[in-house]
């Protein structure tokens, strides 16, 4: 006995299994995370370095010019200019070391970044020498340094704790930065970027700790 002819089902495949992330995925992708930021912004600086040298533009003078108000434009712009290579190599290695650190124990190393930028660079506006131009990511350097410390004791847990130990132990000489002794180094942008770093950490640890069951509000 032959069987109905009724209507035929669309054949449609069966979907594969979902896939979980493997460890070693898992890991790559946080590497990239933490990393890839703080690589992307040296290239950067690195790449703006070779053009003005290139390209005689003179991009030295779009630094921060205090309280000139065309001058503002310079604290976005001032991380990024060096007064040569060995200006640059010098804050490369920190920057990326300390970078890496914020990101990794914070995941926020966008808004450390942004803050210290912002908040330091208009403290350097605001309290500059006259008729100077403040250049270089030295201040971005010692917000980072500042926002591991702040953030480490602040937030209360133990790997932030231990990152901080390590940043003062390897970075604790950057203290004599903030001190006007030396003519040609910008002690201003070193002390606004590390206030500004302790006023992101406070704020972000806070929020952590807030957001932590095992914490109490304070």
């Amino acid at each position: 006995m032959s069987a109905p002819n009724g209507p035929r089902r669309p054949y449609r495949p069966s979907r594969p299994p979902a896939v979980e992330p493997t460890l070693r995925e898992e890991l790559r992708r946080h590497t990239v995370r933490v990393v890839g930021p703080p690589v992307a912004l040296v290239t950067l600086m690195w790449v703006v370095e070779i053009v003005d040298l290139l390209i005689p533009l003179r991009l030295d003078a779009f630094g921060i010019r205090p309280r000139q108000l065309d001058g503002l434009w310079g604290v976005l712009t001032a991380p990024f200019l060096h007064l040569g290579f060995a200006h640059l190599i010098a804050n490369s290695g920190a920057f990326l070391v300390l970078g890496v650190l914020v990101g990794l124990v914070s995941g926020r190393f966008w808004t450390v970044f942004a803050g210290v930028t912002v908040l330091g660079g208009l403290g350097t506006w605001l309290i500059g020498d006259s008729g100077s131009v403040h250049v270089g990511a030295s201040g971005v350097v010692y917000g980072f340094a500042a926002f591991a410390l702040a953030y480490g004791f602040t937030a209360r847990r133990f790997g932030p704790a231990l990152a901080a130990l390590i940043v003062l132990v390897l970075y604790g000489g950057l203290a004599v930065g903030v001190l006007p002794v030396n003519p040609f180094v910008s002690w201003q942008g070193h002390l606004s970027g590390a206030v500004a770093g302790v006023v992101v950490g406070v704020l972000l640890a806070r929020r952590a700790r807030a957001h932590r069951p095992d914490y109490p509000p304070t």
